[in-house]
């Protein structure tokens, strides 16, 4: 680990957080939003093509495809390498398995783990002094059946060098394969902790089927609870969430009938469902607790919790923890109708897997932060001395 991350974590100053949702391939919609905001930056900061979003966020996070973009972010890369990473990969990602093997998966794990070990380094660790950042990623151990929350903090019990099974020796590329192992989608993920006689493993699956795969309200427990000894201050001019997701699809089965919903519907569509339930509800938590800056209607009795005539307090009886901001495109007919996109059928960028619409994905991201992101939404959170 790093005496320059070590620095970062402990400077004093106010502290910004990124959490990626997951979403699979659609993770090209964030990718669009955050090079918009890495671009904002730069012209914000007078900074060159030499500023990245690792330079910005103290701590990154991401489930599933916002574990891909969250690695790569906290290494350094523009938003047009990890763009540029989805564009050339998506369709080798998605490589359909064999007819025998896609009784259990639709996809081989071999292509993606390839270009995971190409993108980060097959040598690169969790403890790798090329994190720029905090990184937290979010996995499921089907073993333990829980959710495990597994990052890079230099104070957290099971990252210390003590231990035989030290966390930070473990390589990135294969966490990051681990987050993304959705079920029915790829096959699961053997993690190996340890050497010799004490060594054991644990099989992991997608960190989308926890309840966090919208990680934000966990990132910041992460950066608060005493266990994890990052203790950064609370407060709405101390600390920023940015949340973006990867397009919300709430009437995506408007058409559904009873007979429809067998063994194979829900087996396809069970993963998707939680994804969007942990998302809202996380959005939820964090519009509540945090001063909302932006974010679009959840519901018709929710609505969006934006601080009403510039008042953040107007919108809970709870004292503002940190400022907040949530960026996610809408994938009906109407939201894509509201960004311009009537050619856009919903059903084509739905899907997690919808490799062959990729272009359109792109498309949404592009539109939505033409529309919705604003530099203004992160006054009080520039740089220090810049």
């Amino acid at each position: 680990m790093s005496d320059a991350l070590t620095a970062r974590i402990r400077a004093p100053g106010s502290k910004r957080i990124l959490a990626c949702d997951g979403g699979g391939i659609r993770g090209l919609m964030s990718v669009e939003i955050l090079a918009a905001l890495e671009e904002a930056l730069r012209g914000k900061l007078g900074r060159g093509e030499d500023f990245v979003l690792g330079d910005y966020f103290d701590f990154v996070c991401g489930t599933s495809t916002g574990a891909v973009i969250a690695a790569c972010i906290s290494m350094g890369m523009s938003m047009a390498q990890v763009r540029k990473f989805y564009l050339e990969s998506g369709r080798q990602m998605f490589d359909k398995a064999s007819l025998l093997r896609r009784l259990h998966y639709k996809y081989n794990d071999e292509p993606l783990a390839v270009k995971l070990r190409e993108e980060l380094g097959a040598e690169t660790t969790l403890g790798s002094e090329r994190l720029r950042t905090v990184l937290m990623m979010v996995l499921r151990n089907a073993t333990s059946d829980s959710p495990w929350p597994i990052s890079n903090n230099p104070f957290a019990k099971y990252n210390q060098a003590s231990r035989a099974d030290c966390n930070l020796r473990l390589p990135l590329w294969q966490l990051v394969r681990a987050s993304t192992a959705a079920p029915t989608y790829f096959p699961p993920e053997v993690v190996n902790f340890g050497e010799g006689p004490g060594a054991y493993s644990f099989i992991f699956v997608d960190g989308g089927v926890t309840a966090y795969n919208n990680p934000s309200f966990l990132a910041f427990q992460m950066v608060t609870a005493s266990p994890y000894a990052l203790n950064w201050e609370t407060g709405a001019d101390r600390l920023l969430i940015v949340s973006v997701g990867t397009g919300g699809s709430s009437l995506a089965n408007a058409q559904l009938e009873t007979g429809d919903m067998n063994l194979l519907f829900n087996a396809a569509s069970i993963p998707s469902a939680l994804m969007n339930a942990a998302s809202a509800g996380w959005d939820m938590a964090c519009r509540t607790l945090g001063d909302c800056r932006h974010g679009a209607p959840i519901d018709r009795e929710f609505e969006s919790m934006v601080g009403l005539a510039g008042d953040s307090r107007s919108n809970a009886t709870v004292p503002k923890l940190f400022t907040y901001m949530r960026y996610n495109p809408e994938l009906t007919e109407e939201g894509l109708r509201g960004l311009g996109l009537d050619k856009i059928k919903p059903q084509d960028v739905q899907k997690l897997d919808s490799i062959e619409h990729m272009a359109q994905i792109q498309e949404v991201g592009i539109a939505y932060a033409q529309q919705q992101l604003r530099i203004e939404h992160f006054e009080g959170f520039a740089l220090a001395g810049a």
